[in-house]
């Protein structure tokens, strides 16, 4: 008798899959006239542009440039197909033939998407992506000190593009160098040269951007409204990136380097609460991030320290800089060994983990170092956290299997800037942001249960030490513990649980742009802008 239950479970199990592939086959057919209809003539390569599940890359695909393993486990939601462009004219026909089937779109540049908004839709099915990953061109052009860079192409691939045509030229954007710049810089973009710079949002001067009725805008024909709301209002939420201009800035022919670590047993703690008072306030051609890990103690099976590297980029050269630190941060005892004088490009390859001697052109494979099953929050600290606080925490991250956390000091052009210049609003005032992140090997729910739990905690333990009212977050690092949009009938209070902790007071105005640009909720996720019409 169970063994013909299992039978006719199996049966059953077979057709639902074959009346899904079906159905899916079918919306893809559909999809397919309806490009062909809308794309200016310009030929749809079908053998490369669409993946369905029944298609033998289709798991390399979506799996490409995915960072977070959590959400390419079996039982998370998978597309009806994935539609690679290779025109932006494709791009156009999407947004169309999307809204005209009625089919959720999920866009994706680069995959790093904390929570797999990018390829993953929890809220409602079926659903497609659009993926960029062929839209990668980069043009710069050295007379006006400028690049145009398509959504598809890594901030990897743009540093050594215009490294490239100039030593002397370099881009304030992220310390991850397979980033997809299409959502990176639609959240802000930060990275070791924020402080003498900004955000890779405050260097945008032009766009190129699919509108809900899929229509190419630029800065001009989009309005200053929507431009504002694109630089730092997170992605997905107003149309589809296709093109940054970026404004190019300025390096010396020679920087330098350096990590410095220290454990508990060397004095981590009183260094730490030291760095929390000095790292906003050093010169601005300086960037000492903290990486900080349990690290088993030597001879000991059982016993952890906590170890604290002090990872810094610094734009002049070694003498000048052990200057720097000999008048502001003494504590760390940085001496001329530590220090390595290189090119900005290589410095790029140190501040992202690669190995000594790595060659610059690795930058051009675009390709994710890292890949894990993890959980990460935020947070922003507006006063030191004391040493009291910092050895509860060091007790904590022992108790995790594979924690990390980076303090990134603020500081310099970061609090010049007004909070109100672009949607990104965490300014003037703060000392540093903390990222957590808790790391695991396995891909079943109940394993990561613990490691998820234990980030929660940490969390709640964090709550009197950093900003509140409200508790602050960093949008690049989504986290669905702050709220989720329920689909299409996203309501205003709903998404102001996550909204003002990623965007403060400039939320209310990124939801004024919302109802302006797409009063319809088409282009939606787990927490993207709702329009004001949907709190009604």
């Amino acid at each position: 008798m169970a063994s013909l239950s299992s039978s006719l479970f199996s049966v059953l199990l077979v057709l639902l899959l074959s009346a899904s592939l079906a159905a899916s086959a079918l919306t893809q057919e559909q999809f397919v006239q309806c490009l062909s209809v809308n794309s200016q003539n310009i030929s749809i390569p079908l053998a490369t542009a669409f993946f369905a599940p029944d298609n033998s890359s289709f798991t390399t695909v979506l799996e490409s440039s995915a960072q977070n393993l959590r959400y390419l486990v079996p039982s998370a939601p998978k597309p009806e197909f994935i539609f690679l462009p290779v025109h932006e004219s494709h791009v156009q026909a999407a947004v169309i033939c999307s809204k005209k089937l009625g089919i959720h779109l999920r866009v994706r540049s680069g995959g790093h998407d904390y929570e797999g908004l990018s390829y993953v839709s929890q809220m409602e099915s079926p659903f497609i992506i659009v993926d960029l990953a062929k839209l990668r061109s980069i043009n710069v052009d050295m007379e006006d000190n400028t690049a145009w860079i398509q959504a598809g192409a890594t901030i990897g691939e743009v540093y050594y593009r215009v490294a490239e045509k100039s030593e002397a030229h370099a881009f304030p954007a992220g310390l991850c160098t397979s980033l997809g710049v299409g959502g990176h810089i639609t959240g802000g973009a930060y990275g070791p040269m924020m402080r003498k710079y900004g955000l890779g949002a405050d260097n945008v001067v032009d766009a190129r951007i699919v509108d809900v009725n899929g229509r190419i805008l630029d800065r001009e024909t989009m309005g200053e409204d929507l431009f504002w709301a694109i630089r730092g209002g997170g992605g997905a939420s107003f149309g589809i990136i296709l093109w940054w201009k970026i404004k190019l800035v300025s390096v010396p022919p020679t920087v330098t380097v350096f990590t410095v670590t220290k454990t508990l047993e060397q004095g981590a703690t009183k260094l730490l609460y030291k760095w929390q008072q000095v790292a906003d306030k050093l010169d601005e051609n300086l960037f000492i991030r903290v990486i900080i890990q349990p690290a088993s103690i030597a001879g000991s099976k059982s016993e952890k320290t906590v170890t604290t590297s002090y990872n810094a980029l610094f734009l002049d050269g070694a003498d000048r800089l052990l200057q720097v630190m000999q008048e502001s941060f003494p504590e760390l005892g940085l001496t001329p060994k530590d220090c390595t004088e290189t090119s900005w490009i290589k410095a790029v390859l140190y501040i992202a983990g690669y190995p000594s001697g790595t060659s610059p052109e690795i930058l051009l494979q675009g390709k994710s170092t890292f890949k894990n099953y993890f959980k990460a929050k935020s947070d922003f600290v507006k006063e030191p956290i004391p040493e009291t606080a910092l050895e509860g925490l060091w007790e904590r991250l022992k108790q995790e299997d594979s924690p990390l956390m980076v303090f990134n000091p603020y500081g310099g052009m970061m609090s010049k800037i007004s909070e109100s210049e672009i949607p990104f609003p965490h300014r003037n005032g703060t000392l540093f942001k903390i990222q957590y992140l808790s790391l695991w090997k396995d891909g079943d729910m109940d394993k990561a249960k613990p490691h998820v739990d234990w980030i929660r905690n940490l969390y709640n333990y964090m709550a009197p030490y950093v900003s509140m009212l409200p508790r602050t977050a960093y949008v690049n690092y989504r986290d669905l513990d702050l709220g989720m949009n329920k689909g299409s009938n996203a309501s205003l209070t709903e998404a102001s649980a996550w909204g003002n902790k990623y965007f403060k007071d400039n939320f209310n105005r990124l939801v004024k742009v919302k109802t302006k640009v797409d009063p319809e909720n088409f282009f939606r996720h787990e927490q993207s802008i709702p329009p004001l019409a949907q709190a009604e």
